[in-house]
């Protein structure tokens, strides 16, 4: 029986605990508490963000991928403290130390320092200097010390202390060993290191000073730098940081001494005792300034540090999404043009379907300079394969590309563009396993040349082949917790995939694995499928994949397109869980389903009258049945389209053309915390500081700008030594 009642006690202990985490989601993210009961449920079934997202917005009320993201994010973070909290708790009850009053304040911390700093002083620690005077037999006397009611001097008490035996040869090193015994004691104290850690957050500051003024370094504005604590911004805590791991740096965190020492004092001495006063001030200053005040700056500069990196993560992601998110420029058949110097410009021409018609090498640049040569060249491939974009990549000897480009564009008659395309990570791809497997008789440079062609035409296809952290669209993304950085890049990608959806008949494995529900294992054996067996003409086909079991199908059939198979719902987004709601509804308002293989049923919309009622009738919820009606409307819709459309270009700018006042049309390449650098087509994008963007105050150029966004700037000024160019988004000033 009483194994039984601590069973239930447990049980109910552990459901108050379940409701109090999602009590807490809820305030967080001002959601209703029913949307997170429902949306915890479905993550503990196992369902993917994507798939909840996209077909079960009736379960959680609409929530969007973002919101979800940020519940599953605190879900796990609260649901660890708890474990930490259990854990804690039943180290400390093993010791025979746990209190009631101690337990209440473990359970009712709400972060994890907060956790730490209550079990401090029940943790195995190393050998300290207070463990070694605890060994000597010291602790009477610190106890002595620390009541402050002895009548005689401490040296006398302190006598009786002397022993060969456990080497505590003086009265003085009696005391010593006594005193470091208290400032542990001061220091482990829970309520004392909160305090401190707060008002030094709050009146603290941050200083940094060069190792070597006369260095010039990218650092020089942090060479005598002060700011305090609770402005620091983001992205200077990680300048600093790098330059302190570079040796250029030198940093601390200055707190108010004086006023934390006084505090302590009122706390530590609470009797005015002329035997022990003058230990105690000695013993609070050395517990401060050896014991708490270089853990308490650790600890500020670690959560300055994540709170850097979760900025700085979350500007990654936006930027990663917007640059998968880009328009495929589709039906061209592309040059790719991977520049270069000594070793020549690599160029691949790539059909429609992104597959490689040729590769040659062209030396247009210094040393060669073989321009006509190359010009010819790339004439003739214009001719014979019908090229009609060239997609130019933006690294070195990009410029002298471009020019070579501009001038041959002019002496043809074919109607052919160039753009210019952000390169980063082509070098990573064309050197990886991946790019070995998919062009084994090629080079690096070929590789590379035909990663960048194909770039232009599906951004999304071709990006999703390189690791998202090489992809260059963050800040500092080298200094950060590579862990935390790489999940949140990878549910950025997991994200656009699934928005956009796939091919199942020609989608590579790098873009079936982000698919819901689709692992790396199942997505290489859905290519082995393929490949024995032709071509998927139906979703169901997809059970019969090694692996692929029906949760995985559950998860991941929405988001696979069949463009011309059985059943002219498998290239739609409807779920195959819906397909005969869609049935009962097309032949409800008089369609078939050659009508949506035909794309017919435009104005399907206008038919359905009453969706509460026709969702009812059906046997799904309206939200549902408003998402089928719009996706058989428009099947396989590309959230694509509406991002905005590539500058193409047929002439080149050079920096030395830019005058101040000249307004351009320009591409935001990259967004950080204080600005956005956008590129005008002159090789060295411009600065917009955040200041520049926009009439109206805001926070984070985010507010105003993203990746890809074609935007209208005026050069503010010009620094053709520095290669700086200063913009502005502010037409009127």
């Amino acid at each position: 029986m009483c194994r039984l009642a601590n069973f239930r006690q447990r049980t109910h202990r552990n459901e108050v605990k379940h409701l109090d985490i999602l009590k807490k989601i809820s305030e967080e993210l001002s959601i209703k508490l029913s949307q997170v009961e429902a949306t915890v449920k479905l993550i503990d079934e196992g369902n993917t963000i994507p798939f909840i997202a996209r077909y079960r917005k009736e379960v959680t009320g609409s929530l969007n991928d973002e919101v979800l993201r940020n519940l599953d994010e605190r879900l796990k973070y609260l649901r660890n403290l708890e474990e930490r909290k259990e854990t804690v708790i039943a180290s400390i009850e093993e010791q025979g130390k746990l209190t009631e009053e101690l337990k209440k304040e473990i359970e009712a911390a709400e972060t994890m320092v907060a956790v730490e700093d209550l079990y401090r002083p029940y943790k195995q620690k190393r050998r300290t200097r207070a463990v070694v005077a605890k060994e000597k037999g010291l602790e009477p006397l610190a106890t002595i010390i620390m009541l402050q009611m002895t009548d005689e001097p401490l040296e006398k008490t302190a006598e009786s202390y002397i022993s060969e035996e456990k080497d505590v040869k003086t009265v003085e090193e009696a005391i010593a060993g006594a005193s470091d015994i208290i400032a542990e004691v001061i220091s482990d104290e829970a309520d004392y290191r909160k305090y401190i850690r707060e008002l030094t957050i709050k009146e603290g500051t941050l200083t940094s000073t060069a190792k070597d003024e006369e260095a010039k370094t990218v650092y020089e504005m942090y060479y005598n730098f002060e700011e305090p604590v609770a402005k620091m911004a983001g992205h200077r805590v990680l300048a600093i940081n790098r330059g302190e791991n570079e040796k250029v740096l030198t940093v601390k965190i200055v707190a108010p001494e004086e006023r934390i020492i006084n505090y302590l004092k009122k706390k530590v001495i609470v009797k005015d005792n002329k035997y022990t006063n003058d230990v105690l001030a000695a013993v609070i200053d050395d517990s401060y300034k050896r014991l708490i005040a270089p853990a308490i700056e650790r600890e500020i500069r670690s959560e300055l540090t994540e709170k850097a990196e979760d900025g700085a993560i979350k500007v990654f992601g936006k930027n990663l999404e917007q640059l998968l998110m880009q328009p495929p420029i589709a039906n061209q058949v592309v040059l790719g043009w991977d520049p270069a110097f000594r070793t020549g410009c690599k160029l691949a021409v790539v059909d429609a379907t992104g597959k490689v018609l040729d590769t040659i090498v062209v030396y247009p640049t210094e040393p060669q300079k073989k321009i006509k040569e190359a010009k010819d060249t790339v004439k003739k491939l214009i001719k014979k394969y019908g090229i009609t974009l060239i997609s130019l990549g933006n690294g070195t000897a990009s410029r002298e590309s471009e020019q070579v480009i501009v001038e041959m564009l002019k002496e043809i008659d074919e109607n052919v563009a160039y753009i210019i395309t952000n390169e980063a990570g082509a070098s990573v791809y064309s050197a990886s396993k991946l790019a070995t497997e998919e062009f084994p008789n090629f080079d690096v440079g070929q590789r590379s040349a035909a990663s960048i062609a194909r770039r232009v035409q599906d951004p999304l296809a071709e990006l999703v082949k390189i690791d998202p952290k090489s992809i260059g669209v963050g800040q500092y993304q080298h200094d950060m917790n590579q862990k935390k950085l790489g999940e949140a890049l990878e549910n950025v990608v997991e994200d656009c995939v699934n928005k956009v959806g796939v091919d199942l008949n020609t989608a590579s494995a790098s873009l079936l694995e982000y698919i819901s529900g689709v692992s790396k294992v199942i997505a290489k054996n859905i290519i082995t499928y393929r490949e024995e067996n032709g071509k998927f003409t139906n979703r169901k086909q997809l059970l019969k994949v090694a692996k692929l079991g029906p949760k995985a199908y559950e998860q991941c059939a929405g988001f696979m397109r069949i463009s011309d198979g059985d059943n002219p719902l498998d290239k739609t987004s409807v779920h195959p869980e819906s397909y005969e709601a869609a049935e009962k509804l097309l032949k409800k308002v008089g369609f078939k389903m050659e009508d949506l293989r035909e794309g017919k049923l435009i104005g399907l919309s206008l038919l359905v009258k009453n969706y509460e009622v026709i969702a009812k009738e059906l046997g799904v919820g309206e939200i549902t049945l408003r998402d089928i009606v719009k996706e058989l409307e428009k099947p396989a819709r590309d959230p694509r389209d509406e991002m905005p459309k590539p500058i193409l270009r047929t002439d080149v700018l050079e920096m030395k053309d830019l005058t101040p006042g000249m307004i351009l049309k320009g591409t935001v390449r990259n967004v950080i915390d204080f600005g956005a650098f956008v590129d005008i087509g002159v090789h060295q994008d411009g600065l917009v500081h955040v200041s520049q963007m926009t009439e109206r105050y805001i926070k984070h150029p985010l507010e105003a700008v993203s990746v890809g966004d074609i935007v209208e700037v005026k050069v503010m000024s010009v620094d053709l030594e520095k290669k700086r160019i200063q913009l502005t988004m502010k037409m009127n000033g």
